[in-house]
């Protein structure tokens, strides 16, 4: 059992209109899953996405499958 802590982040395209999320991949070595959470609720809920579904989700948009935004 790891006690390592989330260290968030959030992207550098991110601007500041408030409309980000924030990722903590720094726990995909030890329990296989990206936390992501609302910026501006750093209190509120935490997502635990699998590491493999989170990799298919990037690669998803990088390639342009959900559409622009």
């Amino acid at each position: 059992m790891t006690t390592e802590s989330p260290r968030w982040f959030k992207s550098s395209y991110s601007g500041n209109g408030g409309q980000c999320v924030e990722v903590a991949i720094n726990l995909v070595d030890s329990l296989g899953i990206v936390p992501v959470r609302d910026s501006k609720e750093q209190a509120g809920p935490v997502l635990n996405v699998a590491a493999a579904s989170f990799a298919s989700f990037v690669a998803g948009a990088r390639a342009g499958e959900f559409g622009a935004v």
